[in-house]
């Protein structure tokens, strides 16, 4: 048998009968390092030690065989992933994979991890208890780091693509009535925050889209709102980033219902900087505590809950005014194009999909239409 050449890696067979293999190859820093293959048979493991071999030849990384799942998630997150997310979904990750991922799957070597094992993670986190909703989002963001390992050619496939997540029920959504919405409505006129809840309501805001405006994103004379940005509180800072989407940054004509709510609220609000004098913190901004910080979410969520209580109203979500807001829009024949742009929604398939409730009664009305035209 001939010598080997430089580079082309050697083979043996192991005590234990398992052949092995060795070769230097090239890491993703671009540096050699010594890498071990294993196989069953001479074969097996030959055929993983000439796919090394190759791969530095071409100049192409190989993997590295001590880097494990945890050690590439977490550079993922902070190198990859972290500069294109907003901070919301930063910290969502972050949490997801400190609390679930890192210990479930963190141990195993990258390049190892099967199919089986991931299954397996799943499985276990519903029988946890975990909903189905959370289970399917920890599947997503593993998905979406493995498919940057085999961008970078650090594993050959990605085995959480052949996993199937879990199906997730869409939750059922609770919108008030128009009735419900009127006594809403009427309770906000003597609330302090009763505008925030009008224009949420009104105009399908989210909720952080509605505690970033500034009197400067409002034309009460044109009668016209503007969402240029969002806040959020994360690890006990507020951070101001952009809408959800390119749709979401959007103008939305006000109801006449949002004008005279907005323009008692500032009214209220200069009473307020008046009352507290050099305290006053002026941000700017149209909803803000008594001393004119931004308002924190927990907070505005146990004042919505206070008001639904007081007004006789079912405990509902802050996040239901946005439903609300797009129910009585459809069932009214406002176009669904109309409806996804007040919403700030990325395709209209969302929304429809998100309010096909709505369409049972919308093709009553239509089928009424069709019958009235064809009678004449």
């Amino acid at each position: 048998m001939s010598k080997r050449a430089n580079g082309e890696g050697s083979l043996f067979q192991r005590k234990d009968g398992r052949w092995a293999g060795s070769a230097f190859v090239l890491t993703p820093q671009g540096t050699r390092r010594r890498v071990d293959v294993y196989g069953r048979t001479r074969g097996e493991a030959h055929e993983k030690l000439t796919a090394l071999v190759r791969k530095t030849h071409q100049g192409v990384p190989g993997s590295e065989d001590s880097r494990t799942v945890g050690a590439w998630l977490w550079h993922w997150h902070e190198h990859i992933a972290s500069p294109r997310l907003r901070p919301t979904t930063i910290q969502s990750y972050e949490s997801n994979l400190r609390v679930h991922l890192v210990p479930g799957l963190g141990r195993y070597r990258l390049d190892r991890l099967t199919p089986a094992q991931v299954r397996s993670f799943l499985d276990g986190k519903i029988k946890g208890g975990l909903s189905t909703r959370t289970v399917q989002y920890l599947h997503a963001i593993l998905r979406a780091a493995l498919a940057q390992a085999m961008r970078d050619e650090l594993i050959t496939r990605n085995v959480a693509a052949l996993v199937t997540a879990p199906r997730v029920s869409r939750d059922e959504i609770e919108p008030f009535t128009p009735e419900q919405a009127r006594t809403l409505l009427a309770a906000c006129q003597s609330d302090r925050l009763g505008a925030l809840y009008t224009v949420a309501l009104a105009c399908g805001l989210r909720r952080g889209e509605a505690l970033a405006l500034s009197w400067d994103d409002i034309d009460l004379e044109a009668g016209t709102l503007h969402v240029r940005r969002t806040v959020s509180r994360i690890k006990g800072e507020f951070v101001w980033g952009e809408p959800k989407s390119k749709r979401s940054r959007r103008s939305i004509p006000l109801p006449g219902v949002c004008v005279d709510a907005l323009r008692a609220h500032r009214v209220r609000q200069s009473a307020e900087r008046l009352a507290v004098g050099p305290a006053w913190q002026d941000s700017g901004l149209v909803f803000t505590t008594a001393v004119g910080t931004p308002f924190e979410g927990s907070s505005l969520l146990r004042a919505f809950h206070a008001l639904l209580e007081s007004a006789g109203l079912p405990k509902r979500r802050l996040h239901d005014l946005r439903h609300t807001c797009a129910t009585l829009l459809l069932v009214q024949g406002v176009p669904a194009r109309v409806v996804m742009e007040t919403l700030g929604h990325s395709q209209i398939a969302l929304t429809l999909n998100t309010y096909s409730h709505v369409l049972p009664v919308m093709q009553r009305d239509a089928a009424d239409l069709m019958d009235a035209a064809l009678r004449g």
